[in-house]
């Protein structure tokens, strides 16, 4: 017997024009960089959207794009669908001994005066990057210290599971050590609730890490991991010189593993600290 798609079933056909339509629009709206090989991962993106719209094919979503006065809820939704928002807690535990042990040391001696400190987790996705850090500046124990902490994302739907600090089980399982599981969440049903005092330390907002960051203000600490990878060289350079501008001197930025400033921002000192490798505004 033939199984029939359905319009609440769209089909794997998209054609050679679209696929190019979508690159350009994807990267127009979001930087980011679809390759010519990437049929599967548009398709595992895009794919939900057309099936909740109940929209007949991927190519008919991308004719809905084209209009004028249609496409508007759509963009938010290719645009977020696209986004990765891969995240955990403490990731690359290195980092975060090195701000701990070293860079927080120094800078909280340069900046005595002010007693004062601003960071940025760039990309935070659902927030565990930004209330890592948050916890982590909790138990230095830094008396009357203003700290402030601010999480940005392209994506508002990430940024509202953020502000809520509500994480799955599987999500807490990811990094986090149980004393501080134990410490600074409370259980709430199947879930995990992270307490009011972590969540006032963060506070987070909308941004596009190619617009204008003199908005934003300065910073001593920028977290921006993982997220150089999905751009081209040119964006690349772009934020990374808004990067070194929007720190202060002695700032420290933090890149993923698989992320430099080699080749596209000479600016920066490069400084290791064990296993961890920092950028800093000399």
């Amino acid at each position: 017997m033939a199984v029939t798609s359905g319009p609440s079933a769209p089909r794997n056909d998209l054609q050679p024009e679209n696929y190019r339509f979508l690159q350009d629009y994807i990267y127009r709206e979001s930087g980011i960089v679809i390759d010519s090989d990437k049929h599967y991962l548009l398709e595992a993106r895009l794919l939900p959207i057309a099936r909740q719209q109940r929209i007949g094919t991927l190519n008919d979503l991308c004719a809905l794009l084209r209009a004028t006065g249609s496409a508007n809820g759509l963009r938010r939704q290719v645009v977020e669908a696209m986004t990765t928002h891969e995240t955990l807690w403490f990731r690359d535990p290195g980092q975060y001994d090195a701000l701990r042990d070293k860079v927080l040391p120094d800078l909280l001696a340069k900046r005595q005066h002010l007693k004062r400190l601003r960071m940025w987790s760039a990309a935070s996705s659902s927030g565990q990057e930004a209330y890592s850090l948050a916890i982590m500046l909790l138990e230095m124990n830094l008396g009357d210290w203003n700290i402030e902490i601010i999480g940005t994302d392209l994506s508002e739907q990430i940024l509202d599971k953020a502000r809520q600090g509500r994480y799955l089980q599987i999500e807490v399982n990811r990094g986090l050590p149980v004393a501080s599981l134990v410490k600074y969440f409370n259980r709430s049903g199947l879930d995990w609730q992270l307490n009011d005092k972590i969540r006032s330390m963060v506070r987070f907002q909308k941004f596009d890490l190619r617009d204008d960051m003199r908005s934003l203000g300065s910073f001593d600490v920028i977290f921006c991991r993982n997220v150089l990878i999905y751009f081209d060289h040119e964006t690349k350079r772009k934020i990374l010189t808004r990067l070194y501008a929007a720190l202060q001197k002695g700032g420290c930025l933090l890149l993923g593993g698989a992320e430099t400033t080699l080749n596209l921002v000479d600016d920066f000192e490069r400084v290791a600290f064990g296993s961890a490798v920092l950028y800093r505004v000399p």
